[in-house]
């Protein structure tokens, strides 16, 4: 192990905190984390020299490639004028082009509002906070609730965290934040009496395929059907599409598949092509009028980065991308391959039991021969990521779940290295092929 590589991990033991980590076991002195040093394309490159591909687009950000000279050339042109200035009384042309083309994206008159904030939670925060004040301020002060989706994951901040389904990440928080009730499908929403109904404001689901729920595709044209069953009961329909956002789903939005509109749209992640934090939540203009007027009608919500000018850049370099290098119009093709990979990888390994597909999002549950679940002190998942990483692959598991979402930029070729990272990694961890 070089030097620099011991001082970084030593350092990062000593000082750093990560999240979702079990700290005690990262700090083992027998523990030798990656250090990432560098990024080009679709791979990643550590301290030690090794090149990775990166699997999970690095948490679901990632979407042409690290260090792509469009966006890098973008960033740095900003940098020439300024870094960043106050979205609080003030304007500037990357937030007023941003937020005019993410509208543009819609049918006129439909979402065309954009408030900026930093990232996947609070751009879900914004959106709840508006659909209660929006509610307060229309002569509906009892609608306070959400209704959300078993085993969904919304984000962190107090808000969208009493929003989670996940008991390991919300349960010691609970009642704590927003009055939420649970719904696994429409016909439990169906059941909902009207006395709950009542004090409900709106409706948040991830569209298409949920993420921390293991990549758990909806049933086809679910999502059209609650923007309808929304609508018969007065309910806004507020779509999570940080992860779903800028084409991972094969479109550029997911609720474009199903042609909804929803009543608030929150995206991140992916917004400026993974390279710097940035969120917006998208509105309509109904929502928008019931919040002029008096200084109390104000939202009163903001961060000290909200429209970053440097953030701003990156996502229209982004989005400039989508069009010059046909990002969309390649997807199929890519979509498909991958599928056949997938498929492949399941017919020649007994631990794969499922694969879970929405896009250019994919999710390998991985079960023992007979169909029965690994026990969870074995923690399988991380195993064979952790193997994954002597071929040339990142990413990570959610509990025995292995997430492939690669970078929309990925060749097929890349697909390929990615599958076989992972057959070697399968056979290693299951040897005699039981």
């Amino acid at each position: 192990m070089r030097d620099d590589t011991r001082h970084w991990i030593e350092a990062d033991q000593t000082h750093c905190w990560h999240p979702f980590t079990r700290q005690s076991e990262w700090c083992a002195r027998s523990h030798q984390p990656v250090v990432i040093v560098r990024g080009e394309g679709c791979w990643l490159y550590d301290s030690e020299g090794n090149r990775y591909f990166d699997g999970n687009s690095s948490i679901w950000t990632n979407l042409h490639g690290h260090a792509h000279p469009a966006i890098n050339a973008a960033i740095s042109h900003q940098l020439e004028k300024f870094a960043h200035t106050s979205f609080l009384g003030f304007t500037h042309p990357g937030a007023v082009e941003l937020a005019e083309r993410l509208c543009a994206f819609f049918p006129p008159h439909t979402l065309e509002r954009v408030f900026f904030s930093d990232n996947g939670s609070t751009a879900i925060e914004c959106a709840l906070k508006m659909a209660v004040q929006y509610r307060q301020q229309t002569g509906q002060a009892q609608r306070n609730g959400f209704i959300a989706f078993a085993n969904g994951y919304h984000g962190d901040t107090l808000g969208a965290a009493s929003l989670g389904g996940v008991g390991r990440f919300f349960d010691r928080f609970r009642g704590m934040g927003f009055p939420v009730q649970q719904a696994s499908s429409m016909a439990d929403l169906e059941n909902f009496p009207p006395e709950i109904l009542s004090n409900v404001a709106g409706v948040v689901i991830e569209p298409v395929i949920q993420g921390v729920n293991e990549m758990r595709p909806w049933p086809t044209g679910m999502l059209a059907e609650l923007r309808a069953w929304c609508d018969s009961k007065g309910l806004h329909l507020i779509l999570d599409e940080v992860m779903t956002g800028f084409g991972r789903t094969g479109s550029m939005f997911a609720c474009q598949q199903e042609n909804v509109i929803p009543d608030f749209l929150c995206l991140a992640k992916g917004i400026t092509g993974g390279y710097l934090p940035l969120a917006a939540t998208l509105t309509t203009g109904k929502i928008y009028d019931a919040f002029l007027g008096t200084a109390d009608r104000a939202f009163y919500y903001g961060h000290s980065y909200t429209a970053n000018p440097l953030g701003c850049a990156a996502a229209l370099a982004s989005l400039d991308l989508f069009e010059t290098e046909k990002t969309l119009e390649k997807l199929p093709a890519k979509i498909s391959h991958l599928e056949k990979l997938l498929t492949g990888l399941q017919t020649r390994q007994p631990l794969v039991h499922e694969i879970r597909q929405a896009g250019f999002v994919a999710g390998i549950s991985l079960r023992r021969p007979d169909g029965e679940p690994f026990p969870p002190g074995e923690r399988f998942g991380e195993s064979i990521c952790q193997a994954a990483r002597a071929h040339g692959l990142l990413t990570r598991p959610i509990l025995d779940t292995i997430v492939l979402m690669p970078p929309l930029s990925a060749t097929t070729g890349e697909l390929d290295h990615a599958i076989r990272a992972l057959d070697a990694a399968l056979s290693e961890q299951n040897p005699t092929g039981l």
